[in-house]
């Protein structure tokens, strides 16, 4: 008896010797309660030698805490990913694990890696978990009441604006002119790729094919100039928390929104969601579709075996459908077929089947240096929205500083400049 005991205590201390608990990072802090309820218990259940503990951190922390974590050791096993530059500096100084052939990761289509790749492909290191989706929203109680139809084209959207705006009742559309990021990401960077048509003219900036002041451009700028009859009266006082409880209070027929917005509606008003319109009927759409979360593995971690499972497991079509229909609104980046049961969401996503899509403009290259183009574009945006600047002079702005720094808007500049000097002699 006292031999079978012993055996069993030993059995015991290896088997607690040999569970072993994983760290996951995150800036999802909303997200902890579907991670302890849904998908650790699903990735548990597979795997019950190991645990996985979330640690939630807030996304202004989360970014400027994660590299000193890193460096001095004390991050978790595993983090969530931010898109292109900053995750990229984070490999380039060995925090992350290389993850090109990991199993599963032929289940991510090239765009998707490319936010967590070397610049030349090569190497991806981390898993493509989510995007998110940019467009509108709509009461569809208004539209109903005030007999209208979600706005297809440039014209029946400022149609649909006008029509409220008469009525009387409700706020046009609902825009956090207050916060520069909501003007330029949700403002600029949402009716943009329609004017630039997507990828064709990120990639015409970043390749020095085209410069910021050329009419796709600041035609964006001229649109958004339109919009300050129709967002309020004091538009540069309207915050983000207070557009969306605008909206979702029923004081607002539209708002300027990302798919990470649908929980903050849904159950509270009754809503719909529409893309950027196009100029005329018919015409080829595009809209931002922002690959937005990757997850890494932490070079320092103790674990990276089991930390490898669990990557492994959300490079799965099981994970893929759990996410999406957990998170409504942060659509998976896999190849995988599943079926989306929020129906602002599938409409969201249904997108990708009609209209070619983009990520920011800012995004990859353009903010690598001084000034940054994210953050000028913000800047610009907010003041030719407030009526500060004109159309013409932000995309100058923006211009000027990519020709401070950034070779082949640099190369362009020269080459448009010599261009002038031989078709004028005379000019200085």
């Amino acid at each position: 008896m006292w031999k079978l005991m012993s055996a069993l205590l030993v059995w015991g201390i290896c088997l607690t010797a040999a569970a072993e608990e994983l760290v996951l990072e995150t800036w999802r802090v909303d997200d902890e309660v579907l991670w302890k309820e849904r998908f650790l218990p699903r990735f548990q259940a597979k795997y019950p030698d190991i645990t996985v503990r979330l640690q939630p951190i807030r996304s202004a922390e989360y970014e400027q805490g994660l590299s000193k974590r890193l460096a001095a050791g004390s991050a978790g096993d595993l983090i969530t990913c931010r898109p292109y530059d900053q995750s990229l500096q984070l490999f380039q100084q060995g925090h992350l694990v290389d993850l090109t052939d990991l199993p599963g990761m032929e289940n991510f289509p090239r765009f998707a890696k490319a936010a967590w790749q070397t610049d030349t492909g090569a190497q991806t290191f981390c898993l493509p978990i989510a995007s998110v989706i940019q467009g509108f929203y709509f009461n569809i109680d208004i539209f109903k009441q005030l007999g209208l139809t979600p706005p297809k084209t440039r014209d029946e959207f400022f149609a649909v604006l006008e029509k409220v705006k008469q009525d009387g009742r409700y706020l046009p559309l609902a825009f956090a002119a207050h916060d520069s990021w909501v003007v330029s990401e949700l403002g600029y960077q949402n009716i943009g790729p329609n004017y630039w048509h997507g990828e064709d003219g990120r990639l015409a900036l970043v390749n020095g094919q085209a410069r910021f002041t050329d009419a796709q451009y600041v035609d964006v700028f001229k649109e958004l100039s339109r919009w300050a009859p129709y967002i309020g009266a004091n538009p540069a006082e309207a915050t983000e928390s207070q557009a969306v409880d605008a909206f979702a209070t029923g004081k607002a027929a539209m708002i300027v929104a990302g798919s990470w917005a649908i929980t903050s509606f849904t159950g509270k008003v009754n809503f719909g969601a529409f893309p950027p319109p196009v100029a005329n009927a018919g015409d080829a759409c595009y809209f931002t579709d922002h690959t937005d979360m990757g997850i890494g593995i932490n070079t320092a971690s103790k674990h990276k075996e089991a930390a490898m499972k669990l990557v492994e497991w959300m490079a799965s079509a099981e994970f893929a459908e759990l996410f999406s229909n957990s998170v409504p609104g942060f659509f998976s980046l896999s190849n995988h077929f599943f079926e989306l049961k929020d129906p602002v969401a599938k409409t969201m996503m249904g997108w990708r089947d009609t209209c070619d899509s983009t990520i920011r403009l800012g995004a990859q290259f353009l903010s690598r240096g001084q000034p940054s183009f994210t953050d000028g574009l913000a800047e610009v945006t907010q003041a030719v929205v407030l009526g500060k600047m004109t159309p013409e002079a932000a995309a100058e702005q923006i211009q000027q500083g990519l020709n401070t720094w950034y070779v082949p808007q640099q190369k362009l500049s020269l080459k448009s400049q010599s261009s002038t000097s031989l078709s004028n002699p005379s000019a200085p």
